[in-house]
């Protein structure tokens, strides 16, 4: 979990939480939180959509589009093979698929967090510009795993204008974290939904899952600062992908010029 994601070893363990928790409200703390109160790995998806395998990530990909498609007997298929094994599912792009998660595992606590919405807003818009530029899809387009992360994006955003169009809701704004809540509430039982604040530390959580409060600090992970980093050494490491894309291009052509050339003088 955190920078390096969550990887199942045993897949008939079912989900237990569904995070409906809005991006920037401290995924990852919650994510690392509930590693530990459930002893088993979290579905993360920030963090697995840009540190899985090709075919993990594209699977994603895959799920969006037989929703789109209509096709539901196949998105649960693909939805419960890319959830298999993993204890609880956080941030994006499970937070797009409630409904669809509370078909699959009806009997999982749904857990949303609260935060000063304007903070919160900031904290968003900032990742929304990070996520989303129109360069980041060639970029990442010869490097396996990223190569899925703006088609998912894109998906991901689909999702939330149909919604935002069935539910009335504004575009993004502070106010958008108090409609996804309310959404999350209204299509989840009333005793399986759970609305707590991370800065209340363990106890909150420890009294959903009824588990003991651990005998250790709450996680506290920077995320702002997380996220800052990585996408440096994205760009970084894409771009030494590039690199050496160009120059074997570049090595070639002169070889083929050069063999060419000696060709015409023979």
């Amino acid at each position: 979990m955190g920078g390096v994601p969550s990887v199942p070893r045993d897949r008939s363990r079912k989900l237990e939480v569904i995070s409906g928790a809005y991006s920037r409200t401290g995924t990852v703390s919650l994510s690392l939180a509930l590693e530990k109160l459930l002893d088993g790995p979290v579905m993360h998806g920030g963090t697995q959509l840009i540190g899985r395998e090709d075919a993990y990530v594209k699977l994603w990909h895959e799920i969006f589009e037989a929703r789109k498609a209509g096709d539901k007997p196949r998105m649960f298929k693909l939805l419960r093979e890319a959830t298999a094994g993993f204890v609880a599912i956080t941030d994006v792009p499970g937070n797009s698929l409630i409904p669809e998660l509370r078909e699959l595992y009806p009997d999982a606590q749904v857990i949303v967090v609260n935060r000063d919405k304007e903070r919160w807003y900031a904290s968003i818009r900032l990742i929304v510009q990070q996520a989303t530029p129109w360069w980041l899809r060639y970029l990442l387009a010869p490097c396996p795993g990223w190569r899925w992360f703006s088609p998912v994006i894109d998906q991901i955003s689909d999702v939330a204008r149909e919604r935002a169009r069935e539910l009335g809701w504004s575009e993004l704004s502070p106010q958008s974290l108090e409609e996804h809540n309310n959404w999350v509430r209204d299509i989840t039982p009333a005793e399986q939904f759970h609305v707590i604040e991370l800065k209340d530390g363990w106890e909150p959580l420890c009294r959903i899952l009824n588990k003991p409060v651990p005998n250790e600090p709450f996680p506290r992970a920077n995320d702002a600062e997380a996220v800052k980093q990585l996408s440096k050494d994205i760009f970084m490491k894409a771009s030494m992908v590039w690199v050496g894309i160009l120059t074997g291009t570049a090595v070639l052509a002169y070889g083929g010029w050069w063999a060419w050339r000696m060709a015409s003088s023979a």
